[in-house]
């Protein structure tokens, strides 16, 4: 089996500079493709996806849901792998997935750590090591079965946030939801915008209100209204 990497894009430039090259040197030789799915950037991300040997597929839709479903219809390979631009999958994370479908996963991710030395952000960390689906989102990545990820219909696009949380009780539904025991290496570049505690604070706002039946827009609006991005 080969592994198709699908990264969602926008003005992602200098974190693909890293990211691909990265994943090229540390995979284990199951990686097939690497596609980037561009959700219409203004900077120079496709000429340097390109140039560091991904395909890249523009997004009729911007939003992570939107271009993560464009990127999986491009691919080629049996198992869909998808990565945030600013996440760093341990090496040799092609093998450990391959593993894991192998022994009967329909899909998974990988647990969580930040590029950070505080304390809070290691405790938020160990969290993600906990078995319910209620503490998995996409900086752990995720992969699946292409033709698992075809049967439950995507992720959903009327998620603009949350979209995460909602395919993964949907996977684990459709099967076995292998949680690999190392870590993806995520940016912490917004907690430092935002102060740690203040950002988390505004996560687990949106979280209880997602799950309490809050409408996308309602979470939109907090989420663009409160977190400060550069």
């Amino acid at each position: 089996m080969k592994i198709t990497v699908v990264i969602p894009a926008f003005n992602e430039e200098e974190n693909l500079k890293h990211l691909l090259p990265y994943l090229r040197e540390y995979s284990a030789g199951y990686v097939d493709e690497i596609i980037v799915s561009d959700g219409g950037s203004s900077d120079a991300t496709a000429k340097v996806a390109a140039r560091l040997g991904a395909t890249v597929v523009v997004s009729p839709k911007k939003g992570r849901a939107a271009q993560m479903n464009f990127g999986a219809a491009h691919a080629g390979a049996e198992i869909i792998y998808f990565l945030h631009a600013d996440s760093y999958p341990p090496k040799n994370f092609d093998f450990d997935i391959i593993s894991a479908i192998n022994k009967g996963a329909v899909g998974g991710c990988f647990l969580l750590s930040f590029d950070d030395k505080s304390r809070l952000l290691k405790l938020y960390s160990v969290f993600t090591a906990l078995k319910s689906a209620y503490v998995r989102f996409g900086d752990q990545s995720l992969f699946v079965k292409c033709d698992v990820f075809s049967a439950i219909g995507g992720f959903r696009e009327d998620h603009i946030v949350m979209e995460d949380q909602e395919i993964v009780h949907r996977l684990k539904d459709a099967g076995n939801f292998e949680l690999i025991q190392k870590q993806v290496i995520t940016s912490a570049r917004k907690y430092r915008e935002n102060g740690i505690v203040r950002l988390q604070a505004i996560f687990s706002i949106i979280y209880f209100l997602y799950y309490s039946g809050a409408s996308q827009q309602t979470l939109v609006h907090i989420y663009n209204s409160l977190i400060r991005t550069d």
